[in-house]
């Protein structure tokens, strides 16, 4: 199950690696055909727009899964083991609850997005803004996951000391269990 799950975040940075790249590429061309010709294409300033939604997005989700966000970690640094677990509980818990209206406020807003079209492609906005049922859902799954590990008691040092900021050694880790 865990190759499964390792793939799939495989794919989305893959995803994002594309999107950026397609971004680039699209805004690149169209400085220089504005700045060499005189013109340009309208369609890349609209799909650049919406990869960057994307990227935004689906890189949440993967940041979220390598404990990438920003953090408050003076203070989380200054408890013990336990102190940190019930920091974690308390984080996830916040996260589920934010995830979880950020998902439902998308789904309320799936049919208004969904009734208008892009000005130059004319694709649903559904396909835009869309994005935010793939992050709401993926940043509930990996809270639940992590709560349940951390209520549990299946959580390891390594995640413990990542949540507080710290970047440990092999050897500090085992120093730490002992």
């Amino acid at each position: 199950m865990q190759k499964a799950i390792d793939l799939f975040y495989r794919f989305l940075e893959i995803l994002l690696i594309l999107l950026l790249s397609g971004m680039a590429i699209m805004v690149f061309v169209n400085v220089l055909l504005r700045y060499g010709m005189n013109s340009g294409l309208n369609v890349s300033d609209e799909l650049s727009r919406y990869f960057f939604v994307w990227l935004t997005f689906i890189g949440a989700v993967v940041a979220f899964r390598e404990h990438g966000h920003v953090g408050v970690e003076t203070l989380v640094m200054m408890l013990g083991r336990q102190g940190r677990i019930v920091c974690m509980i308390l984080s996830n818990i916040i996260i589920i609850g934010v995830s979880a209206i950020f998902f439902w406020g998308t789904w309320n807003q799936a049919p208004i997005n969904a009734s208008m079209d892009a000005p130059v492609t004319k694709i649903s906005m559904i396909w835009v803004y869309g994005i935010g049922f793939f992050t709401g859902a993926g940043v509930v799954i990996i809270a639940v996951e992590r709560l349940i590990r951390l209520l549990t008691g299946r959580v390891t040092e390594e995640e413990i000391a990542a949540f507080a900021g710290e970047n440990l050694t092999a050897e500090q880790m085992a120093e730490r269990s002992q």
